[in-house]
């Protein structure tokens, strides 16, 4: 059977993806390596919402336990206005790195159903990176299930974020529009 890591940035956003890339008859594993979310609270939320999640469908995930945001925070000093492209990077590294050590045939992220990621960038960066480790980026826009991921939260009770999750996606979903506009 062919096998797909998924890169999982939490629960709500896997419950589209995974189902779909089953009826595909991919044999699917998740895996959560999140550097870049902030505060740790939120980072430990999502992972949460993740093995309610995968318990709830018999997913197997594999978690990246370290809690690091200063190797996220040290890459994109003085880079902000790069930030989702070198977060995009940074996690998808690593996801092509877990996926040849496990010898996935293909690895693809979660990421792909928000509406609200830059999807090309995410493709061109996955194809680059999967290129460089020998394991093909499965592209697929999972963005027609961005919806239902609210409704299978709710009905599933998962925590479901308000913000991407760096600081910077924080800050710009809730401070005031004066503070917004420092960050530009």
């Amino acid at each position: 059977m062919t096998r797909v890591l998924l890169h999982i940035c939490c629960g709500p956003c896997a419950s589209y993806p995974v189902p779909a890339l089953r009826e595909e008859g991919l044999e699917t594993v998740g895996y959560y390596f999140n550097p870049n979310i902030h505060p740790y609270n939120e980072w430990l939320q999502r992972r949460q919402a993740l093995e309610t999640y995968a318990a709830a469908v018999d997913l197997k995930v594999i978690y990246d336990d370290k809690y690091n945001p200063r190797d996220y925070f040290q890459k994109i000093a003085f880079r902000e206005s790069h930030r989702c492209l070198i977060c995009y990077q940074m996690r998808l590294r690593q996801a092509a790195h877990i996926a040849k050590r496990g010898r996935f045939d293909y690895f693809t992220t979660t990421l792909l159903v928000s509406k609200h990621q830059k999807h090309e960038v995410i493709r061109d960066v996955g194809e680059a990176i999967g290129a460089e480790y020998g394991v093909p980026f499965l592209y697929r826009d999972f963005r027609a299930g961005f919806k239902q991921t609210g409704e299978n939260a709710r009905s599933m009770g998962l925590y479901r974020q308000q913000y991407c999750g760096c600081l910077y996606s924080e800050v710009e979903r809730y401070a005031p529009t004066e503070v917004r506009r420092l960050l530009k």
